[in-house]
């Protein structure tokens, strides 16, 4: 299947020794991040939810596999699938948003993801001039979906998360922040889509001529996550912002294990280099 040879291609880019994203729907507990977030998402792939009285906000669903997972960690955590209001995007591909049909259908929620992404979770079908085109699947046509606008907040009861459009590894790409409190402590926090430069076998990333500004794409966004506020990260892909080495100590730190104020910049350092290596192996 395509799916797995989207996986071979990124896997070609996953960090040495990060053992958790050898299985995308590997199994993982649901865990606290910081204050009225969570993790619900596999050991492979990133989800996140934020939970108020007003409802629940969750970020990304994983692949369709992953769409019964999620929904039994909101169970877990003493939460209704059935109060999520909005599930938020990070990009098109079927290894995040693969999952999102279910999870929407199960809770009613509405989606919402940047207005390239929003067609292809509206219509299923992959972005032709994506640089990983050929390794991608259709994935089932998600109901009840909105584009957001660069910046644009979006509000639930005591919720209030940004979205920031941050193209380059797909046209479609977003990354959301908010902020948390915990034991009279306020911190923001980055849900952080992928800055990979990626591509299928035999395309060029730099010079796609699908999607000809991927790489001036890709160097803006990622401008734009180093200079988040960014006191907790969570990355698309959970092992590029360090998130296993941050939740082993969370036995003896608590939850403040999870605070890197350097997170966003040490995540763009490594996507700058693995980005320049790509442009090297293209030239």
């Amino acid at each position: 299947m395509k799916t797995h040879r989207l996986a071979a291609v990124l896997g070609a880019v996953l960090l040495a020794g990060a053992a958790h994203g050898a299985d995308w729907n590997g199994p993982q507990e649901p865990f606290a991040l910081y204050g009225n977030t969570y993790y619900v998402g596999t050991a492979g792939i990133s989800a996140v939810l934020i939970t108020s009285k007003a409802g629940h906000i969750l970020i990304d669903g994983a692949t369709p596999e992953a769409a019964q997972p999620i929904a039994r960690h909101i169970r877990q955590l003493g939460l209704r699938v059935e109060d999520v209001r909005y599930i938020l995007s990070s990009h098109e591909h079927g290894d995040h948003a693969g999952g999102i049909a279910a999870l929407q259908k199960m809770s009613g929620a509405t989606v919402l993801a940047s207005p390239a992404a929003e067609k292809v979770l509206r219509t299923g079908l992959p972005d032709k001039g994506d640089p990983q085109y050929k390794n991608l699947d259709p994935m089932t046509p998600v109901a009840k979906t909105r584009a957001v606008r660069d910046g644009e907040v979006i509000k639930l009861g005591a919720i209030a998360v940004t979205a920031h459009l941050t193209p380059g590894h797909t046209r479609g790409g977003a990354s959301w922040t908010w902020r948390a409190m915990e034991n009279g402590k306020t911190v923001d926090i980055v849900y952080a889509d992928s800055l990979n430069a990626v591509s299928s076998d035999g395309v060029s990333f730099s010079r796609n001529p699908g999607y000809p500004a991927a790489r001036t794409d890709l160097e803006r966004s990622m401008v734009t996550v180093a200079g988040f506020k960014c006191d907790v990260l969570v990355s698309a892909h959970p092992e590029f912002s360090g998130l296993w080495e941050r939740k082993a100590k969370q036995a003896s730190m608590g939850n403040a294990a999870f605070i890197d104020p350097d997170a966003c910049r040490k995540y763009v350092a490594a996507a700058r280099e693995r980005l320049a290596k790509k442009i090297a192996d293209e030239s």
